[in-house]
């Protein structure tokens, strides 16, 4: 698996997008996760990019956590309003592991509060998600044509252009 920084080094042009994209968006991503049925389910989520690692936060107890803490595989996708796709989409594909670094989350909470208000300052974050990745894709429509650029750990980037 690959962290976030790793990734950037790995898949540069992928990482480009999925930031102009989370900027975009105000940080709003689309997670999807497996129920306990087994059936997919996709919740919004604002992951953030903090001390190299992708975080995966949010509300506690939520049903999309419980589906990490079950089983930790996700897709995570860039939200996309242009059918034209125009700027972009990104799909990162992985698994969360649970970081427990209470230092680490205070820098995380102070950072966010400076950001956005949002104070959880003092908290105790369990879990705390970051995000290993497996693989990822991009698709952006140039010229006509769509280009699909796909990343896996240990591979360059490579494009696939469907006309």
């Amino acid at each position: 698996m690959t962290t976030w920084t790793e990734f950037v080094q790995g898949a540069p042009h992928i990482a480009e997008i999925f930031l102009r994209r989370h900027a975009a968006t105000g940080n709003l991503c689309m997670l999807g996760t497996l129920r306990s049925d087994g059936f997919p389910r996709i919740s919004p989520i604002e992951p953030r990019i903090f001390d190299g690692e992708l975080v995966v936060a949010g509300m506690p107890g939520t049903t999309k956590f419980n589906d990490l803490a079950r089983d930790p595989r996700f897709c995570l996708h860039t939200a996309t309003v242009d059918t034209n796709v125009g700027d972009g989409d990104v799909k990162l594909f992985g698994e969360v592991r649970d970081l427990q670094d209470p230092a680490l989350h205070q820098r995380f909470a102070d950072a966010l509060f400076a950001e956005t208000g949002l104070d959880l300052r003092g908290r105790e974050f369990r879990p705390f998600y970051v995000a290993d990745l497996s693989s990822a894709s991009s698709v952006e429509v140039i010229d006509g044509h769509m280009d699909v650029t796909i990343w896996k750990p240990g591979e360059a980037e490579r494009v696939v252009r469907k006309h």
